[in-house]
């Protein structure tokens, strides 16, 4: 058993915030003095606690406490950034010194700098993000234990285990920079999984299911996260290889997540000034299906991605990124906005709850199956062969074949293929089995004519 513990007295609560808002003013101040034109700085403190059981023994505890600042200042257009984990008054100074001097020495670039004043965020309301779960130890061992045990004791073939891990973590968070803007926030994030493996004769197959939330009384119960993880092992048992095809993909909602973030790769601002996204230039274009919708609700209670400003202190708000399958703007940043000649969306560090639906085009896991008739549902995706520059996509992968509209049998050891910007115009349906753990809240989708290779 490994344990990694360190200091866990210290509360990380909303306590800390004024301490924070010291450093990082503190960091501001010795900007200025030392000639900076703007400066911002970020300063955080965070704690954590993770267990692992395997086999019913207790394999890891970790503690996990952290604590640090990062500065970057502006001399011009030219930028230099230094961070530290030390957050004395000695240890800023110096961190702020080491900046200066990288930015005394690096190239002007004019599209460097904060944010506009105007754009920074001025409310903020209570997202409810901060539910603290004050668990020992003991306990989340024991929590542990009963994920493992409740997906073993489903079925004799479900023979071994790769382990159930239970983890809790709370931070707080201040941001501030030259303009004036100076805001923090707490927030915690819980999370419980299980991955086993299930063995008939020489057949073994693995697979795993998981919970997160902001708030542990969200989490699913530690027997339902075991038994499904148990139920997803024991249905790849006997898988087969399929011949090579064209055929529908059904993406399980968790896949489907990974196919609307290559498209937010594709028009983040720095895809776009780089020339180097597979859909170039498309703000106005029909990107995707003309019944998808893609709104971004930053301040959702209790959601994952939310928050009232963006890593550069911008203020987020609701968008409509896609209506009726058309593009209507880029994810930016203030620097990848300039280059563009744009505004700022709020988006420095990420979207912010990304909301996909259908309109009349939205159906339940069965609808979807029985209106594919014949395809291929995909539940795991392995490989990097994705190029977000021409958008081929190429991904090993595994699930089941479907007939008839139902499931006939797992498959396993095959690639399907195609072009983003073609699979995602060629969407057909969307489940109503909406995965909300994650920036983007999305359900299966099913895209037409995919090529599928196998035997």
């Amino acid at each position: 058993m490994r344990c990694y513990n360190s200091d866990m007295s210290s509360e990380v609560d909303a306590t800390r915030i004024p301490e924070l808002q010291q450093v990082v003013s503190s960091a501001l101040a010795e900007a200025r003095s030392a000639g900076a034109s703007a400066a911002d700085a970020d300063a955080s403190v965070q704690k954590g606690l993770s267990v692992t059981v395997r086999m019913g023994e207790v394999e890891t505890i970790e503690y996990h406490r952290d604590r640090g600042m990062a500065v970057t200042v502006y001399f011009g257009h030219r930028k230099g950034s230094a961070s530290t984990a030390d957050l004395r008054p000695e240890a800023v100074s110096q961190t702020v010194t080491k900046a200066c001097a990288i930015a005394r020495h690096t190239a002007s670039d004019e599209c460097a700098g904060l944010a506009d004043p105007d754009t920074m965020a001025r409310e903020f309301p209570d997202l409810d993000l901060d539910h603290p779960w004050g668990i020992e130890p003991e306990q989340a061992i024991e929590i542990a234990r009963e994920c493992e045990a409740a997906g073993r004791a489903l079925d004799a073939r479900l023979t071994n285990s790769e382990g159930a891990s239970l983890s809790t973590h709370r931070g707080v968070r201040v941001f501030g920079n030259t303009h004036g803007f100076l805001a923090g926030f707490p927030s915690t994030s819980h999370s419980l999984s299980c991955a086993l493996l299930a063995q008939s004769g020489s057949d073994m197959q693995r697979d795993h299911w998981y919970s997160v939330a902001r708030s542990a009384t969200d989490l699913l119960g530690a027997a339902a996260v075991g038994r499904q993880a148990g139920r997803r092992a024991l249905a790849r048992l006997g898988a087969r290889r399929l011949g090579t095809r064209r055929a529908p993909v059904l993406f399980s909602p968790e896949m489907a997540r990974g196919l609307h973030a290559h498209f937010i790769g594709a028009i983040r601002g720095a895809s776009q000034y780089r020339r180097a996204s597979f859909l170039l230039d498309a703000a106005g274009q029909q990107v995707y299906a003309p019944f998808l919708q893609l709104q971004e609700r930053p301040h959702l209670p209790r959601a994952l991605a939310s928050g009232n400003f963006d890593a550069e202190g911008v203020a987020t708000r609701d968008r409509e990124l896609v209506h009726d399958g058309v593009l209507d703007g880029y994810v930016l940043g203030s620097y990848s906005a300039r280059k563009l000649g744009l505004a700022t969306t709020g988006n420095a560090g990420g979207v912010h709850n990304l909301l996909v639906s259908a309109t009349g085009a939205s159906h339940d896991f069965a609808t979807l199956l029985s209106n594919m008739g014949a395809g291929l549902y995909v539940t795991e995706l392995m490989g990097q062969g994705v190029n977000g520059v021409t958008g081929d996509y190429s991904r090993g992968a595994s699930g089941f074949w479907v007939e008839n509209g139902a499931i006939a049998y797992p498959v396993h050891e095959i690639t399907i293929a195609g072009n983003l910007r073609e699979m995602l115009r060629n969407i057909v349906a969307v489940g109503t089995d909406v995965d909300i753990q994650g920036a983007i809240r999305c359900g299966s989708l099913v895209v037409e004519g995919m090529t599928i290779a196998g035997e």
